[in-house]
């Protein structure tokens, strides 16, 4: 029997549950993706199953190994990704309700859901100095709100929880039996202190007390994680039988300590040589990895910690050992380009024509744009919006402006509503998102970096437009991995260094990761055109706080 050779990565996003092998040289050979539920009981509330969430990456893994033409036996060590969301299990490892319907089988509190933006104004009141370590400002996004959250509202689940975990944790639990928790959720999503150890030392009581959480402090934190590791290193003695035969792979895998499903697309990608340059500590300091999908993250590293307001971390290893993440975002960026087009009346006869094609919406949509732009004598489609401006925040700002109440914006709205309408809205949406990402970098180098490059993956590095727009946006060259699944081949990425193969994460990246494509921005006429538009990108929020104003008073 030959040795195991292949590497398997399992990506938990927030609407499927994918899996994908790989070799030692980063090439996919075999993925599929399964679908995932997603409850919505009311505004604001969004939540899913963990064990339909494992069931998915039964259904995922069978399929990769099948497409692969790969069995079990050659699966050598397994990574695993997910969204940074909270799972509730008791002491049997049942699920636990989250939600007002009170059903068990919701137990998880997604990432998008904002039920605790309260909670997390109350927290940020408090100023204490782990805030420092989250841009400043702690969203309802991250985990201490939302446990805040549940101890307020739904104190019978407070109570029965025996284990909170965070979504990639609860994964490798599931496979291994052992409660280790991953330095990458911990400290981005937990508060929890990576610089002062992985002893557990990095959990700072004193917080938890003063925001109401001082129960799991006086546990000596046993319910959120005693035992916290580097993103990598193999947990326990690996796939627990049961485990095993539920996701169709052999039982004694090595299983890998989790990441986030973003921060893995940095691993699948902050390692590639651009050009002939392979990547040193000082060159990554010029780098950022976008990671698009509903939402987008934007992460950069760097020898020493950076605080930059309203924008998360520093966070220390948790991404690439031994260097400080920072972690910009979007909250809605696919969701939101998605929502422009198929909440527009041209919508579904455009997708009609699209499936009759056998193409898809955006697909058209491009065309349409490049139609538009000769008629019009523009030098480029993105000159079309000069009248529709698009302000993105429909599920508030992540960063920089750390402000999960804002609202989106929309002018230059006309008496239309033909497919050409909806292709002017379109291109604003995916400028929006650009700007906004601009903002991001901008903050960033203004605090260090020299970022030039941005490394992408995700559903929006499939649309021309969209890597169109933001080279010429941001001003950065755009690089798109040989790979395009970059966040599976992240997750495999850890698989190999589970499996031992690779001596660390650093080296297992520079051996799988690798770039293809480049994008590089336009100048002249089309910079100067964008820098007009950034200007009024930022006056549509200058004046949807004046507005906010005004009917406070009202």
């Amino acid at each position: 029997m030959s040795k195991p050779n292949l590497f398997l990565g399992i990506d938990v996003g927030t609407g499927s549950a994918r899996a994908g092998l790989f070799n030692a040289f980063g090439r996919m050979l075999g993925t599929a993706t399964q679908d995932i539920k997603m409850w919505k009981p009311q505004p604001d509330f969004v939540e899913q199953s963990s064990d339909d969430i494992w069931k998915a990456c039964g259904i995922a893994i069978r399929g990769a190994l099948k497409q692969a033409k790969a069995t079990p036996l050659q699966v050598a060590g397994i990574g695993i990704d997910a969204t940074c969301s909270l799972v509730c299990l008791d002491a049997d490892d049942k699920p636990v309700t989250v939600s007002p319907s009170n059903r068990d089988a919701q137990n998880v509190i997604v990432w998008m859901d904002h039920r605790a933006i309260p909670q997390s104004e109350t927290i940020n009141k408090t100023k204490h100095a782990v805030l420092r370590y989250v841009g400043g400002v702690i969203s309802p996004e991250m985990e201490t709100p939302k446990l805040l959250w549940l101890k307020q509202n739904m104190p019978e689940t407070w109570n029965r929880t025996a284990r909170f975990l965070d979504l990639p944790d609860f994964l490798t639990y599931r496979a291994t039996g052992d409660d280790t928790r991953s330095l990458c959720t911990t400290v981005c999503k937990w508060t929890y202190l990576g610089h002062k150890g992985t002893a557990g030392k990095g959990w700072d009581k004193i917080y938890f007390q003063q925001i109401g959480l001082g129960d799991l402090a006086a546990e000596n934190f046993a319910r959120i994680g005693q035992t916290i590791r580097p993103m990598g290193e193999p947990i326990g003695d690996g796939l627990t039988a049961k485990a095993a035969k539920e996701l169709g792979l052999r039982a004694g895998i090595p299983v890998g300590v989790s990441i986030i499903d973003a921060h893995a697309g940095g691993l699948g990608m902050l390692g590639a040589p651009v050009g002939k340059k392979k990547p040193t500590s000082t060159s990554l300091e010029r780098r950022l990895a976008l990671i698009g999908g509903t939402s987008s993250c934007h992460m950069a590293v760097s020898a020493k910690p950076r605080f930059i307001d309203g924008i998360w971390g520093p966070y220390f290893s948790a991404m690439v050992p031994g260097m400080w993440l920072t972690e910009g975002g979007q909250s809605a960026t696919g969701a939101l380009i998605e929502h422009v087009i198929f909440s527009h009346a041209a919508a579904k006869p455009l997708q009609a024509k699209a499936k009759k094609q056998g193409r898809t919406i955006y697909e058209l949509l491009n065309e349409r744009l490049d139609t538009l732009a000769q008629t019009h004598g523009a030098k480029s489609p993105g000159e079309l919006t000069r009248d529709v401006h698009i302000q993105p925040d429909f599920h508030g700002n992540r960063s920089p402006r750390a402000d999960p109440t804002l609202k989106g914006t929309t002018t230059g709205l006309a008496l239309s509503a033909t497919a050409d309408d909806l292709a002017l809205h379109y291109l604003a949406s995916i400028q929006a998102i650009a700007y906004g990402a601009r903002h991001i970098l901008e903050e960033m180098n203004r605090k260090g970096y020299r970022i030039d490059t941005l490394l992408a993956c995700g559903g929006g590095t499939k649309n021309p437009v969209f890597l169109r727009e933001h080279a010429d946006i941001t001003g950065c060259k755009v690089v798109l991995s040989t790979e395009p699944e970059a966040v599976l081949l992240g997750s495999a990425v850890l698989g190999a260094v589970a499996s031992g193969q690779f001596d660390g994460v650093i080296p297992a990246m520079a051996a799988m990761n690798s770039t293809d494509q480049v994008i590089t921005p336009t100048k002249g006429r089309v910079a100067k055109y964008h820098a007009a538009k950034y200007e009024v990108f930022h006056r549509l929020h200058d004046d949807f706080l004046a507005y906010r104003k005004i009917m406070q008073l009202a």
